[in-house]
């Protein structure tokens, strides 16, 4: 695994609970501390990550559960080797929007895959770098359907069953890894949630900066 000076933090959940909004938020406060950061996207963040989202979210296409994991896992490799890992390495903060969970949830718990599998692939792909903290804004498959709309790419537009194995794959790496996964209430305003993600947040900010010896 690398060994790395950073803090990885991650935010989950099914799609329409809120983590992109809670993202730029989150982006507001770590720019008015002071504190180096970079924040990105999966899949995406790369050329060839940004290329592979195309694929993977065009709802005319049909993919296999296999072939859509390991597009999610080449989308991941480059992102971890090109951008996560070197700003880890500086001691920047990496916000994600989604990470190594969603692949347990969409395509082990939702898609009925291997976990094991999954879990070897995750560690090839990243380097054995699983996130520092996680945020999982939990809300139900209704409300967040709700929420989405009419225009879904194909991820969005499979099935309310789906969606719920994916909210309870979520809920059970919860129940598995406590001291990592903190479980938000995506119910309240938005406002709301980001000041009760960033009271979670700012002790390992702390602890993140004074290692780097950037203290704020």
């Amino acid at each position: 695994m690398f060994k790395t000076r950073g803090l990885l933090v991650s935010l989950e959940g099914i799609d329409g609970c809120g983590k992109s909004t809670q993202i730029e938020l989150l982006q507001n406060k770590l720019n008015q501390s002071g504190i180096s950061f970079v924040s990105i996207r999966e899949p995406g963040g790369t050329a060839v990550g940004e290329g592979i989202r195309q694929v993977l979210l065009q709802s005319s296409y049909s993919l296999t559960s296999e072939a859509e994991l390991l597009l999610y896992m080449a989308a991941r490799a480059e992102l971890s080797r090109q951008i996560i890992i070197p700003s880890l390495m500086e001691g920047k903060v990496v916000l994600c929007d989604r990470f190594t969970d969603s692949t347990f949830a969409y395509q082990g718990y939702g898609a009925g895959l291997d976990l094991q599998w999954i879990r070897q692939l995750n560690h090839k792909a990243t380097g054995g770098r699983l996130p520092d903290l996680t945020f999982l804004l939990d809300l139900s498959v209704q409300e967040a359907a709700a929420r989405r709309g009419d225009n879904l790419d194909r991820m969005e537009k499979k099935n309310f069953h789906y969606h719920g194995r994916v909210q309870r794959g979520y809920l059970e790496i919860a129940r598995q890894e406590p001291e990592r996964v903190v479980v938000v209430d995506a119910k309240v305003s938005k406002e709301k949630l980001c000041g009760y993600i960033w009271q979670k947040l700012f002790p390992h900010l702390r602890k993140a900066t004074k290692r780097t010896g950037h203290e704020f």
